[in-house]
């Protein structure tokens, strides 16, 4: 089926491309709230675990041990969910296969390019608390507590 731009749209273009809008306007909204959860664990477990630093750095940690710790933490997150994610939009895609136009039901560059999506946007949700985590004074995080 192709749609041609110069023709007036019938009833099923504009059904398909409202249903394109909504679904991508969606997966823009779930990007997103992934994001700030994914923030905001790291950055509760950074709070959290603000002594553990503090004692790390008096120890002679390095700016790249901290930030590596919080990056593998909240980086472990995010590989969790991008697999239920895969799973789920794979058996998803079986079902919605009259839906998918010119792709198979399980594309693995579209699947991959998801992934990879997610992981970068994880990641710069991971680092902002991973920073915050080198800022870390150990006499103030020892005498907080």
């Amino acid at each position: 089926m192709r749609i041609c731009l110069d023709e007036p749209a019938g009833p099923i273009q504009l059904q398909l491309r409202l249903a394109a809008s909504v679904s991508g306007s969606l997966g823009i909204v779930g990007l997103l709230l992934a994001a700030i959860g994914i923030y905001g664990v790291t950055a509760y477990a950074v709070t959290c675990r603000a002594r553990e630093i503090g004692i790390r750095v008096a120890m002679g940690a390095q700016r790249s041990d901290i930030v590596g710790m919080v990056l593998r933490h909240g980086m472990w997150l995010v590989a969790i969910g991008s697999a239920i994610g895969l799973i789920l939009a794979a058996a998803a895609s079986r079902l919605l296969t009259r839906l998918l136009f010119g792709i198979p039901p399980i594309d693995p560059i579209t699947f991959a390019g998801a992934a990879t999506l997610f992981a970068v946007i994880g990641l710069a949700a991971c680092y902002i608390p991973a920073r915050r985590a080198v800022r870390v004074d150990p006499v103030e995080a020892l005498r907080h507590e």
